[in-house]
């Protein structure tokens, strides 16, 4: 067995070197009958070196390793005591959410304008995760290509703008509509399949949208992408320094107040608070009605469900649609925020960052995702100085969380009833 381990150990080494290559840009370059190794200074082939060598030495020990990691928990003070009553579990969520939202309204106006555009990313995101974790989370659908229901709600208010100038509040029902179409659409082809084959389906559904909307160039713009999106109005009053559409009044000028470029920011973000508590209230009572149970159920257990005749097909499609629909939301808020979108803005990544979201806060748990949603977006922008290294960082939290606490930061909890053997 030690045997074994060590060759395997060996492998991996000469794996992690060999992979160094392309991804640093090495080069071996022929200089007379000499072959010279470069494209990095020393320091770089010292850091190859070390970590072959720290992957040599954790596959050759992995099973030590595995077990001191296992232990870990046993660091947590909390590890041991008893877990929290439901009721006062239900409380204590509901205080802390009471209190984000609280902090969230009163927050925008006493930063900067640069904090409070980042705050409406972290909403979009928090929407985006709402979203799929009724898909995966609830569901227990691994869906690789939620970005494509992103992008259809953000193109549906771009295309309509541009072409009919239909407004944003116009466009917000008909682009989250349209995405959830999408989404029913999508969930007809993949009833039967589970695990890794959804995965693979849905990633292809993902990466059809994002080269449909890089090639149709007479309607999307293709690369290009679509600019000059227009911003919300609020009851017919813009934000602009100038109004830009006939029949509108300015927001500065109806109050007498001087024009700031940070009214259009905060009135957006507003926006986008608004839309994700919509979003969080619904999806929790989606969660206590029967359909939220079926979805749970599916979870589980699919034949089971099935055997208490629970309908396969209408479960997967409602979750289908409904976390599609609140896609579309976040799509058309983020073609609003921006002003200007293209295929590049909705890749793979940003399926891979928000299903992170879902893992990372725990699958079902709203509170959960909506405090993930915060760390993953506003972590990596605190640490600029760190932006080369994001994606390692990023994936070795990964790794840490689902070796040390695989069901997330804050996992979902229902109600168990034991039954006692009666003597």
């Amino acid at each position: 067995m030690a045997a074994n381990n060590y060759r395997h150990a060996l492998f991996c080494a000469i794996v992690t070197l060999i992979i160094s290559f392309p991804i640093l840009g090495l080069n071996l370059e022929a200089q007379g009958v000499n072959i010279t190794l470069t494209g990095a200074k020393t320091s770089t082939y010292i850091a190859i070196f070390m970590a072959a060598v720290a992957v040599f030495v954790f596959q050759a020990f992995r099973d030590s390793f595995m077990g001191m990691l296992g232990k870990l928990p046993t660091l947590n003070p909390l590890a041991h005591k008893e877990p929290m009553e439901q009721s006062k579990r239900v409380k204590l969520e509901s205080w802390i959410m009471t209190g984000l939202l609280v902090l969230a309204l009163f927050w925008p106006f006493f930063v900067s304008r640069g904090s409070v555009d980042l705050a409406t990313l972290v909403l979009i995101y928090i929407m985006l995760a709402l979203g799929l974790n009724v898909v995966v989370g609830l569901a227990g659908l691994l869906d690789l290509g939620y970005v494509a229901f992103y992008a259809v709600g953000a193109y549906t208010f771009a295309l309509l703008s541009q072409y009919t100038g239909i407004s944003f509040w116009m466009a917000l029902p008909i682009g989250a509509l349209l995405a959830g179409l999408f989404g029913l659409l999508l969930g007809f082809p993949v009833l039967r399949l589970r695990g890794d084959y959804l995965a693979i389906v849905t990633l292809g559904f993902g990466e059809i949208i994002r080269i449909l909307l890089n090639n149709w160039t007479s309607l999307t713009g293709g690369p290009n992408g679509i600019g000059g999106i227009p911003d919300p109005t609020f009851f017919g009053m813009e934000f602009g320094r100038r109004v830009k559409e006939e029949g509108n009044t300015s927001f500065h000028e109806t109050f007498g107040i001087a024009y700031s470029g940070e009214h259009k920011v905060i009135f957006l973000y507003l926006i986008a608070l608004v839309l994700a508590v919509i979003t969080a209230l619904i999806i929790r009572r989606f969660m206590r009605m029967p359909v939220g149970r079926a979805w749970e159920a599916l979870r589980e257990d699919e034949i089971a469900a099935r055997s208490l005749g629970l309908s396969r097909t209408a479960v997967k499609l409602s979750a289908f649609t409904i976390g599609a629909f609140f896609a579309g939301f976040a799509g058309t808020v983020f073609a609003s925020k921006q002003g200007f979108i293209s295929p590049e803005s909705f890749v793979f990544l940003e399926s891979a960052i928000i299903l992170a979201i879902v893992v990372l806060g725990g699958m079902g748990s709203q509170l959960g995702v909506i405090l993930a949603a915060i760390a993953v977006t506003i972590l990596p922008e605190l640490a600029r100085e760190f932006s080369e290294y994001r994606m390692l960082i990023f994936g070795a939290a990964m790794v840490l969380m689902m070796v040390w606490r695989p069901q997330g930061m804050l996992p979902m909890k229902r109600i168990h009833i034991k039954l006692h053997k009666q003597e």
